[in-house]
């Protein structure tokens, strides 16, 4: 692994000191069903037990605790699909801060109301996640605002890893690991990680065919633009910015492979952690599962770790998936 990735092993232990009194250390539990199917142990790792409902919490709590004092009591600002901004409304409000949250038409309304709850000032802006950021922007610029990126930047990064070094303490005969995909703060934090202690650990990247930002822009050499749908995994959504500094070098040196999922593998996914592991995870937490189920893991050689990521799902959509619908946002993408 290159010593000039912009977070490294040395970051994500710091990173891991600094927020441990102030994040779970979630479980990691073996799957009966998952190991029977794929012919070796599955581990799955219950992130969605997450304080807040999603890893989300371990990157903006260490970004929000490297901030000056000052800085902090500027106030935080940043775009989200919904658990960025529900992780930074807790994480500033802990430390005596206030967050403002941007988010698009797409975010669900459940999300919206949870990160308003957590007293953070929401602003609903366009109709994607680039837009979204726009309007960060504009407020960094008019108000004095500090940004804290959901993914593109190194503390959070650094603070997403740390589910990497717990994966590998809680699972070190892990031959592989899966790991949801969107911005790529998770997966390049994990990757560091896992990688930095176990090396011939294979790290698998999960999105959904619809938007797959990080996929499109690893093929393209770059980051490009990619259009936004409503999705079962709306938390994967979003482009990975044109003018990313982190995510992407790392995920271009660290990610083994990234897998695509349609919508109906996706509520597949999120039906088999209901019925048989009898957890409630949102899409985008379900994706793991997904791709095990819907055979795309290929070349399987030893125990996995699965991570699911969130549980932030509105009950409503995710009743009607239990009930059997495979795509409820069909006509909206047709």
């Amino acid at each position: 692994m290159s010593a000039s990735l912009p977070v490294t092993i040395e970051h994500i232990e710091t990173a891991a000191r600094r927020i441990s009194d102030r994040v779970l250390t979630t479980p990691l539990v073996a799957s009966a069903s998952l190991g029977k199917l794929c012919g070796v142990p599955v581990g799955l790792k219950l992130e969605h037990h997450q304080t807040t409902g999603s890893f989300k919490l371990r990157g903006a709590t260490n970004a929000v605790l490297s901030l000056p004092a000052d800085e902090r009591a500027r106030g935080v600002v940043a775009a989200s699909t919904g658990n960025h901004g529900r992780a930074l409304a807790h994480a500033a409000k802990a430390e005596g801060s206030v967050a403002t949250i941007c988010m698009s038409r797409l975010v669900p309304e459940n999300k919206v109301s949870e990160i308003r709850r957590l007293g953070a000032d929401v602003r609903i802006a366009g109709k994607s996640q680039d837009e979204a950021q726009e309007e960060v922007e504009r407020l960094v610029a008019d108000k004095g605002l500090v940004m804290v990126p959901p993914f593109d930047h190194p503390a959070v990064v650094a603070g997403q890893g740390t589910l990497g070094l717990e994966i590998i303490e809680e699972m070190p005969d892990a031959a592989m690991v899966l790991v949801p995909v969107s911005g790529g703060g998770l997966a390049a934090g994990v990757a560091a990680a896992v990688k930095a202690r176990k090396p011939e650990t294979r790290v698998i990247g999960l999105t959904m065919e619809r938007g797959a930002a990080m996929k499109a822009s690893l093929a393209a050499g770059g980051p490009v633009l990619v259009e936004e749908y409503p999705s079962l995994a709306d938390s994967l959504g979003g482009g990975i910015g044109l003018d990313n500094h982190v995510t992407f070098r790392m995920c271009r040196e660290l990610i083994d492979d990234i897998v695509l999922l349609t919508e109906a593998e996706i509520a597949a996914g999120m039906r088999h952690a209901y019925t048989e592991e009898r957890e409630v995870v949102e899409g985008a937490g379900a994706v793991g599962i997904a791709a095990l189920l819907a055979g795309k893991i290929k070349n399987i050689n030893g125990p996995i770790a699965v991570i699911l990521s969130g549980r932030n799902v509105d009950m409503g959509l995710h009743l009607r998936v239990m009930n059997g619908e495979t795509d409820p946002f069909r006509e909206e993408t047709a």
